[in-house]
């Protein structure tokens, strides 16, 4: 838990960063309030006279953190804390323990030093456990995005299940399984060759908490860069339903990955595929070195205290 409370900050930097898009809709009528975030209101009346002023995007991370500190307070750097923290307990259970399960068995089947085992389990478990919490995923990015009260958030989000179904709660469910689950194959077949090269180089027979810290954090970090483009099609998809209501116009969405993905290059360049990768590497980096290194550790112990006591 107080992994995630260290890094929700770079999350949401991350978040912000991909969400920020420009311009508001042709023909509707704006006001930009703060410099921040991009405030929109629609003319009711067509006499109605509007200012523009063209948004201050973020230029950076560093950028990002100055500004939300000064409009919005330090408080805003741990938006959506509390579903992150309810996310992690069935996350990572439901993660570690299919993966532990998945390698045994695999193991049985395929051999013990098979270089596909990481992969194949790695892949399964976390398509288990983003199918279950992609609801509070959906809910922790809306979180992010605006500020919002638990009211409004209920009301949001009830008001979209009554509209298309409690389907719409797995929105952004496809892109995150295809950043989530090709991370996951990376991550464990880089985790498991890295910890095994480092033993190797050391002679120790399993890895110790430093191995498995440096191992975490260089895998996490190329599956982070890797599969970014899908963290960005996730994120825009998740805030688009905001911004629609917000508008209150109907929205043509792309329901598609691809489509999203191609729209994003048409407007942004290929560069806005991996918007927010510095706060991604800063989040995931750490992240996953002190998950690894803390579930390592744990195994080894438990390990050991079982052998203790059925001597």
């Amino acid at each position: 838990l107080l992994c995630f409370i260290l890094v929700t900050p770079f999350d949401v930097i991350k978040t912000r960063l991909q969400a920020q898009s420009n311009p508001f809709p042709k023909g509707k009528c704006f006001v930009y309030s703060n410099g921040l975030m991009d405030h929109i209101c629609v003319c009711e009346n067509g006499d109605s006279k509007a200012w523009y002023k063209k948004p201050g995007h973020f230029k950076g991370t560093s950028d990002a953190f100055v500004k939300i500190i000064q409009i919005e307070g330090i408080k805003s750097l741990w938006s959506g804390l509390p579903p992150t923290l309810i996310m992690a307990l069935p996350t990572t259970i439901i993660y570690f323990t299919c993966y532990d399960q998945l390698s045994e068995a695999l193991k049985s089947r395929l051999g013990k030093d098979d270089e596909h085992i990481p992969v194949l389990a790695g892949s399964l478990s976390r398509f288990g456990s983003v199918t279950v919490v992609s609801p509070l995923e959906l809910i922790r990015t809306r979180m992010q995005y605006r500020q919002l009260s638990y009211k409004q958030l209920y009301t949001c989000i009830s008001s979209k299940v009554a509209t298309d179904g409690w389907f719409s709660l797995w929105r952004g469910w496809s892109s995150t399984v295809l950043r989530d689950v090709p991370f996951s194959a990376m991550y464990w077949y880089n985790y498991e060759h890295f910890k095994k090269m480092m033993c190797k180089e050391v002679g120790a027979h399993e890895p110790t908490f430093f191995i498995a810290f440096t191992s975490g954090a260089a895998s996490g970090s190329i599956a982070a860069v890797i599969t970014l483009p899908f963290d960005v099609v996730k994120t825009h998809m998740q805030t688009e339903l905001w911004e629609s209501e917000t508008l209150k116009i109907s929205q043509r969405h792309c329901t598609s990955t691809w489509a999203v993905m191609r729209k994003i290059v048409a407007k942004n360049g290929i560069t806005g595929l991996f918007a927010g990768v510095v706060p991604r590497l800063l989040k995931v980096a750490p992240a996953c070195a002190i998950m690894i290194s803390t579930y390592e550790y744990g195994k080894s112990f438990f390990s050991h205290l079982n052998e203790k006591m059925n001597r």
